[in-house]
């Protein structure tokens, strides 16, 4: 299987302030990549780099090259809005828009201009919500507000956003960690199911649901990539000792 990201030598910086040191990395196309590693280490910093979400903050630069399908996304002519396209982003808290249900998937298609009627129009939206496991709660009520949805169904609405525009690349910053135990579960069965048709890159707090959906992990450490492998080698017998420190919580 091949790569789909390819990041080599990536420094990043806040102004003067270094955030991520020296990091290369591959990710699989269709796996799930998980991000472990203490608050503070990067980990969220370095999932923005992969579909440029820093270039809103004016102090932020990178050195090094971050490669999807083999063309640097930091080339100069890159269309910024092209990438963002292809590599959707789930946010921690989820964050419908002030509309219906509806409103919300249909809402990428329109302003990207994907669909060629009403009825294309609808069937992606159906599609996208079905896609995040979320259609037979909402099907009889997609023209009311979003904001009526519970917070696990608010999320996986916003992951029915991101996949709406057709990504090829869903990139998820713990998506889970302001849900309840059942909701969770739904995420998580949901992000096994979509690597079928994604890439996933996922950040979490939560050794567990690393060690259950994801095929690699990478755990971060002050800036830094410690160590990366197949999830169940990392969980079980890690290269490194800071590694294994951090998953039998030594520290961290």
């Amino acid at each position: 299987m091949g790569s789909k990201i390819r990041i080599k030598n990536m420094d990043f910086f806040y102004g003067s302030n270094q955030a991520l040191f020296d990091i290369s990395l591959e990710i699989p196309d269709r796996q799930v990549m998980a991000f472990i590693g203490p608050s503070g280490c990067g980990k969220s910093t370095f999932l923005r780099t992969l579909n440029r979400m820093n270039d809103t903050i004016p102090i932020a630069r990178l050195t090094g090259t971050v490669e999807i399908d083999g063309k640097d996304i930091y080339a100069p002519k890159t269309d910024v809005v092209a990438l963002r396209r292809k590599v959707g982003m789930v946010f921690q808290k989820s964050n419908p828009f002030p509309k219906s249900i509806y409103e919300n998937v249909a809402y990428g298609i329109r302003i990207n201009r994907m669909h060629k009627d009403r009825a294309d129009l609808d069937q992606r939206v159906e599609k996208a919500i079905r896609d995040a496991a979320l259609w037979d709660e909402v099907k009889d009520r997609l023209n009311t507000s979003a904001f009526g949805l519970s917070g696990g169904q608010q999320q996986r609405l916003c992951i029915a956003r991101a996949l709406a525009v057709q990504p090829e690349v869903v990139l998820m910053d713990e998506p889970a960690s302001a849900l309840d135990p059942i909701a969770t579960q739904k995420i998580e069965e949901l992000v096994v199911e979509l690597k079928k048709s994604y890439t996933i890159a996922i950040v979490t707090h939560n050794m567990q649901q690393a060690a259950r959906v994801s095929d690699r992990t990478a755990f971060f450490m002050l800036g830094k990539l410690i160590e990366v492998n197949p999830t169940e080698k990392m969980f079980t017998n890690p290269d490194e000792k800071l590694t294994e420190d951090y998953i039998t919580g030594r520290f961290g």
